[in-house]
């Protein structure tokens, strides 16, 4: 049984309800409920969350809420991997036998299908614990550089100066979409960013953190292109 599993706390602060706050004309994480069954990867898709709003929005869109997230795994320090490994060992506990789980942000409105399907893939194609979403940088983050208590600057990496563009290495950030995992991956707590885990890479023009106000403009800004493609 393959599971896709949807963290959405209640509790956002810097947008306050973020995870159902309007986007082109739907809650935010009716976008990512609505590709999880586009897609047509999983058995059940669940919605981990500790809000009865949000429980009520995702069971509109035909998500699941089964359970209501405890009260210890809903503050702004508990870590994706700790809510996803709860939610898989609940699965486990329910007798169900569970072949892959993954997570999907509740601010994904750009996921695809596609990417989705290559992630699967990835994680069976070898010996992997993850395969999640990422992406490039849009600067070289070799060349990039910090202000000094004195107000100048100073690089990271100095010894880099000289180095042209192209013969940098190519550096990689994750794009907050989805992540794949074995079941034991979850329940270990193992790190997603390790030598375990295989990126699938999304363009640039189709990823945007969704953590910010300014964040949420330019994902309304760019959203009509991406949608047309």
């Amino acid at each position: 049984m393959k599971v896709a599993i949807i963290p959405a706390r209640g509790g956002s602060k810097r947008i306050p309800r973020k995870n159902i706050k309007n986007f082109l004309g739907k809650p935010m994480i009716a976008w990512s409920i609505e590709t999880a069954i586009a897609s047509k990867l999983f058995d059940r898709i669940i919605v981990s969350t500790d809000d009865l709003e949000i429980s009520k929005v995702a069971k509109k869109y035909e998500a699941e809420v089964p359970f209501l997230r405890p009260a210890e795994l809903s503050n702004d320090y508990v870590g994706t991997t700790e809510v996803i490994a709860h939610a898989t060992q609940w699965l486990i506990d329910q007798g169900l036998s569970i072949t892959a789980v993954c997570c999907i942000y509740p601010t994904a409105p750009f996921l695809q299908v596609q990417d989705l399907s290559k992630g699967l893939q990835a994680l069976e194609s070898g010996n992997w614990s993850y395969a999640f979403s990422a992406t490039d940088f849009t600067a070289p983050i070799f060349r990039a550089f910090t202000e000094t208590d004195e107000g100048g600057i100073k690089m990271f990496f100095p010894e880099y100066f000289l180095t042209r563009s192209q013969d940098l290495p190519r550096a990689l950030h994750d794009a907050g979409q989805f992540y794949w995992g074995q079941p034991s991956a979850w329940l270990e707590g193992k790190r997603i960013f390790e030598h375990y885990s295989i990126p699938i890479i999304i363009p640039r023009w189709r990823v945007q953190d969704i953590d910010s106000e300014e964040d949420w403009i330019r994902a309304e800004i760019i959203a009509p292109m991406v949608k047309s493609k």
